[in-house]
């Protein structure tokens, strides 16, 4: 499948292009993977469970 997903990184990644985590957006799935490692596995969760993250993130960096 991950051959299949467009990965995207944050605009925020150094512009070497290492050392970042890549995002690929399914219908039903949110996949992660190291951009140093493309070919490797990747991380496969839900969309909840990625919103979940994402806002749990937002928190603490306002805390």
């Amino acid at each position: 499948m991950s051959g299949e997903l467009r990965w995207f990184k944050s605009s925020y990644s150094d512009s070497g292009g290492a050392d970042c985590v890549e995002v690929a957006l399914a219908p039903h799935t949110i996949h992660i993977r190291d951009s140093k490692n493309p070919g490797g596995p990747d991380l496969t969760v839900s969309g909840e469970a990625w919103a979940g993250f994402l806002a749990g993130q937002l928190y603490f960096r306002q805390s």
